[in-house]
Formats: C-alpha cells, sequence, structure tokens
C-alpha cells in the first residue's frame, strides 16, 4: 500500500504541476504560482484525491538540496565583487528592514519576536528564480540594473545559507541561558569553517578528481548519476558530521564544482533532475496552503503583503538612490525583489521544525508569494512610466545618468557580461520558459563555444 501511495503522490503532483505549470505559462505568469496551485489541488484542503504529505516532503527535501546545488553552482565571486559597493550593504540592509518589518507585523497580530524573527527573514529575500526570468523576459539580464539585482541576490542569498546554520543554533532549548548559546554558537562557527575549509580546498581536489574520471569514461548517465550524487553526499556528511545543514553542504558543493572545469556541464546533466524535485518541492508548500486558515487572521496576509510589495521595494530604491545611482536602476531592482519564493520557504520550514513557525504563519507565506509573485511581470512594466514620473516631479534626478560613468564605472564593464550570462543561462535555464527567451535554448552548450 505504501509502494501504491508514493506513486499515485508522485504521479497526481506531477501531472497537477504540469496541467497548472502550462495554465500559468499561457497566462505569462511564472510557473511557480502553478506549482502551487497543484499542490493546493492534491492538497488536504480540497476535495478529491489528497496526497501524502509525508512522502511529498521528502521528495521536497532532495529538491532543497539540489536547489542550493544550482545556487552555489551559479555563485561567481568575480561578478559579486564587480557591484559589491551596492549589492553588499543593499542586500543586507533590505534584509534588516525587511525583517525589522516583519517582527513588527507578526508581534502586531498576537506573534512573539522570536516567531516574527523567523518570519521576518523568511519574507526578506527574493526568489532567484522569479527574478531571473522577469529580467530575462524584460531584456534587462545584461544589463547595469539586472548585474546589481543578480548581485544583490546573491547576497540575500549567503545570508539565507548563513541563517539556515544559525537559527538552530539560537533556538536551540538544549541550554536556554545566555553562555549556553554564545558556546553552542561559537562551536557551530567554528564546525561551519572546517566545513568550508574541507569542502573548498581537501573537497575541491577529490570532486574534481571524480569528475575528471567520470567523464573519462565518455558516460553520459555515469557522469549524471555522479552530479546527483556528489551533493547528495556532501549534504549528508554535512549535517551528520558537522551538525550543518543539508542546504549548506549542497550550496558548498555546487561552488566546488561551479569552479571546476565541469561547471557547464554539470549544469545542463543537473537540470532535469533539479527542477523535477524542484517542482515537487514546491507543490508540497502548496500542499499546506489552507485559504480557510487567511480569513482567521487577514491583518497578517495584508501586513506581509505591505512589506514584500511596498516595504522590500522602497528600501531597495531609498538604498540606490542613496548611494547615487540611476533612476532607473533602482526602479529595476526594487521591483525585480518585490516578490518571495523558494528561499522563503525553505526557512519556514526550517521554523516549522523548530517550533517557531505554525501552520497560519506558513499558509500566509504562501499566499503572498502567489500574489506576489503573480503580479510581478505586471509591476515590471511600469517601471517606464514610474521612472519619467520621478524624472518629471523631481529634475535633479536627471543628472545622476551623466555622472554615472565617473562615479559607478563598475556597473558599465562589460569584460564579464558573457561570463554572468553563462552562469545564469547554463545553473537556471529554469528561468526560459517565455517566448522571448526560447531561442537561446536551442542553441549549442556554450561550453563548445571558443572561450
Amino acid at each position: 500500500m505504501h509502494h501504491l501511495d508514493l506513486i499515485l503522490t508522485l504521479t497526481a503532483s506531477l501531472s497537477a504541476a504540469l496541467v497548472f505549470g502550462y495554465i500559468t505559462f499561457r497566462l505569462k505568469l511564472s510557473p511557480i504560482v502553478g506549482y502551487l496551485l497543484a499542490g493546493f489541488v492534491v492538497g488536504p484542503a480540497t476535495p478529491g484525491f489528497v496526497g501524502n504529505q509525508e512522502i511529498a516532503q521528502q521528495f521536497a527535501e532532495i529538491g532543497v538540496i539540489l536547489l542550493m546545488f544550482g545556487v552555489g553552482l551559479q555563485f561567481h565571486l568575480k561578478e559579486l565583487l564587480r557591484v559589491r559597493k551596492i549589492a553588499i550593504p543593499g542586500g543586507i540592509g533590505q534584509i534588516l528592514i525587511a525583517t525589522g518589518l516583519g517582527v513588527v507585523a507578526l508581534i502586531t497580530t498576537g506573534g512573539s519576536w522570536s516567531t516574527g524573527l523567523v518570519f521576518g527573514l523568511a519574507i526578506s529575500v527574493a526568489s532567484t528564480v522569479v527574478l531571473l526570468r522577469v529580467l530575462a523576459d524584460n531584456n534587462d539580464l545584461h544589463t547595469p540594473g539586472g548585474h546589481i539585482a543578480i548581485g544583490w541576490l546573491v547576497i540575500e542569498d549567503l545570508c539565507t545559507v548563513l541563517v539556515l546554520v544559525l537559527l538552530p543554533v539560537i533556538f536551540s532549548k538544549t541550554d536556554a541561558s545566555s553562555v549556553g548559546v554564545l558556546i553552542s554558537l561559537a562551536w557551530s562557527i567554528a564546525k561551519l569553517g572546517l566545513l568550508i575549509v574541507v569542502t573548498l580546498l581537501a573537497g575541491q581536489r577529490v570532486i574534481h578528481g571524480i569528475l575528471a574520471k567520470v567523464s573519462a569514461t565518455g558516460s553520459r548517465e555515469l557522469f549524471t548519476l555522479a552530479v546527483l550524487v556528489l551533493p547528495l553526499c556532501i549534504a549528508l556528511g554535512a549535517a551528520s558530521l558537522f551538525g550543518a545543514s543539508m542546504a549548506l553542504g549542497a550550496f558548498l558543493a555546487g561552488m566546488v564544482v561551479g569552479r571546476s572545469n565541469f561547471s557547464q556541464r554539470a549544469a545542463t546533466e543537473a537540470l532535469p533532475m533539479r527542477d523535477a524535485f524542484a517542482v515537487l518541492f514546491f507543490v508540497s508548500v502548496g500542499m499546506l496552503f489552507d485559504p480557510k486558515m487567511l480569513l482567521e487572521n487577514p491583518r497578517l496576509l495584508a501586513a506581509t503583503l505591505g512589506v514584500v510589495l511596498i516595504g522590500k521595494p522602497l528600501t531597495a530604491f531609498g538604498i540606490i538612490l542613496g548611494m547615487k545611482y540611476p533612476v532607473r536602476i533602482g526602479l529595476v531592482v526594487a521591483i525585480a525583489l518585490a516578490q518571495i519564493g523558494e528561499f522563503s520557504f525553505i526557512v519556514a520550514s526550517l521554523g516549522e521544525h523548530l517550533g517557531l513557525l505554525d501552520h497560519q504563519a506558513t499558509n500566509v507565506l504562501v499566499a503572498t508569494a502567489i500574489i506576489s509573485i503573480s503580479i510581478n511581470p505586471l509591476l515590471y512594466r511600469l517601471i517606464d512610466p514610474l521612472e519619467r514620473w520621478l524624472l518629471r516631479v523631481a529634475p535633479s534626478l536627471r543628472q545622476r545618468a551623466g555622472h554615472t560613468l565617473t562615479d559607478h564605472p563598475e556597473i558599465h564593464a562589460s569584460s564579464t557580461t558573457e561570463g554572468a550570462r553563462s552562469s545564469v543561462e547554463q545553473s537556471w535555464p529554469i528561468v526560459r520558459w517565455s517566448p522571448a527567451t526560447a531561442g537561446p535554448e536551442e542553441r549549442p552548450p556554450e561550453s563548445s563555444q571558443p572561450e
């Protein structure tokens, strides 16, 4: 019966995801919305077939590992350093402010500060998949604003990885004293440092050696299997040997593979597996969605939407203008980040595991994700009229565009444009679903082109 339940859940989840993903694609929305709705349809809140949530969550854990492997695979330090002057303070500043607003939103609706902290962290980080999709659809992926938005998001991703490591230590119930927490925190940071050293230094030789030997066989199946096994093994080792999250181990594995000569091939071979499990991850989150629970606390939903759709964009826009960047760059970054997605759910899942978030808060996150992801492409179309309006009401902002070359030459650097295109398109082809970006999908892999 268990095997039949597994097959039924897997079949129903993927079938519903296919149907609703196609519908949302035709409506020019992100397929993530379709996957969340698919989970809602096969979940307990709707009549008819109900999938096994335990099985779905087990598949979702693999999805998280492969998603984090993809994030590590696309991480390139040189690209981040090029926009570090705006991305680092901007990303950290926005996370702090958005987290604070999330804490206020939850406390004013009856929650505790600890619950509010996890909730605020969950809504402070945007979806990588959605951001890259909206930038690509509007031909802004390789513009100065697109480069800054991607660098900004990388900082958010790195902060989220750190959050996944620190939350279990800070809210551990083994020793509630402040001294015990500090000792546990110091010990965890020491183990985290050792894990990073082992993975990036010793692991680099081992992983590169394994991929080289497997690649020398000429077998595509073996190479694909190696790309699947490596992040799973490192993720498991990070959790069992170093007490770190499996997500962190997968992220480090992606970084190591991304620095090898096999990075583009690994990204290409891992795509089918990663995308399939990522779909199951979103479906498992959608299974938690219950519209009736939103009626119990509509104020929290309204406050959360306010933070994501108004608070976060205004914060990003203010930071960028404060650092004397052009208005358009501020609008591109602000609106592209006005949504939440996969990392929000990963943080929320950890919060539920630690007993810090209840189903109602998670339900609000799912609703906020569906709404913000759905309207994000529509908001992005307002950039041009918003820019014209701002320049009309504040003519002094026009001068910034003229001084960009001297004040911020890094945003006009073009030496790494092809590298950025390669890393983004090879690591996240899931974003290239729109007709506007269908052409590059039919090109031969860039790894076959002379560098």
